[in-house]
């Protein structure tokens, strides 16, 4: 057995809209998962917190400026991802939208989704587990 086995820190956001909506994004062509729907966020970077992570993320994907400390943990996931040697943990946070335009960089498409809706959408498998996190 391993020492130190290694894994992924992955974390994403289900940002609410006021009215029992949470922002969803389709994942990018080419990417794992292409197509599929999912909570927007993306890796852990050496050294960098989750929270601090989310920020970056949801402002290079989304062009949405996110307050840290608003941030609430909600639960995780976990899984292989594209590689099974690659174990991944993904950790969900919750937060109100802060407002301001939406504009996909990756050219995704993103729509907003009650837990009823989302349950009802192809999305990835992680994801999917995530659904349980959120009320409504």
């Amino acid at each position: 057995m391993e020492k130190n086995p290694t894994w992924m820190a992955v974390v994403a956001v289900a940002m609410a809209d006021g009215a029992r909506r949470w922002l969803l994004q389709q994942r990018p062509a080419g990417k794992h998962h292409a197509g599929l729907w999912e909570f927007p966020g993306g890796k852990v970077e050496s050294a960098e917190s989750p929270r601090r992570a989310l920020v970056r993320e949801i402002a290079e994907e989304l062009g949405v400026t996110l307050d840290e400390h608003a941030l609430v943990p909600a639960g995780f996931a976990e899984g292989t991802g594209g590689s099974p040697e690659m174990p991944i943990v993904l950790f969900l946070y919750t937060c109100a939208f802060p407002g301001g335009a939406i504009t996909a960089h990756d050219g995704q498409e993103w729509r907003w989704a009650t837990a009823q809706e989302a349950g009802s959408l192809t999305l990835a498998p992680m994801d999917r587990q995530l659904l349980q996190f959120l009320p409504g």
